[in-house]
């Protein structure tokens, strides 16, 4: 298996379902800033609603830091907004939900399950460069945790403005970081 780590991300063209309002989402959209494109597998589900609440209520911290969110999964624009129409949970959800009906942008990061026309629970952080910077994948039955990706954005974001410098596990903003030299090798 290859890793999408550091390569540019394909061409997309996509309707979202975005603040009310049915709007064009393409690859462009996503490149200029730092993004988070969030797959899911399914509307009207379980674990999805908690996981799109989650970060619908880390939203508002992502924008702070010039991150936009886009989540993606194989059904149609129009059965997201019967999604936020129906339910509290997602109805707290201001970013884009993109839908992939066919199935294209989740084969472009290689999450589709062909099988079952879903897309596994992928995250991808991308850089302004349209690079992804960060991948995670998980199985359907495993949630993630907003908290965690924003961390893991907050990381990518320091690596990329610091040049030399890396951040060990766990870092946080302020903590330390450690630039790697011939004198740490074995030191750590």
């Amino acid at each position: 298996m290859s890793s999408l780590i550091n390569t540019q991300i394909k061409p997309f063209s996509a309707t979202a379902y975005h603040n009310g309002e049915f709007v064009p989402v393409t690859s462009d959209d996503v490149k200029g800033k730092w993004s988070v494109v969030f797959f899911y597998p399914a509307d009207f589900t379980f674990v999805c609603p908690t996981e799109l609440g989650d970060l619908a209520d880390h939203y508002a911290q992502l924008k702070d830091m010039g991150v936009e969110v886009y989540a993606v999964s194989t059904d149609t624009h129009f059965t997201h907004k019967a999604w936020h129409d129906a339910s509290d949970t997602i109805k707290k959800i201001n970013y884009p939900m993109v839908g992939d009906p066919t199935g294209a942008i989740s084969r472009n990061f290689e999450v589709m399950i062909e099988e079952e026309g879903l897309a596994l629970r992928g995250t991808f952080v991308i850089n302004p460069e349209g690079e992804i910077k960060v991948c995670e994948v998980h199985d359907l039955g495993i949630g993630r945790s907003a908290k965690e990706l924003v961390r893991k954005v907050q990381a990518a974001q320091y690596v990329a403005s610091h040049d030399g410098e890396v951040c060990p596990a766990s870092w946080q903003p302020g903590e330390e970081t450690l630039a790697p030299s011939l004198d740490l090798v074995g030191k750590i």
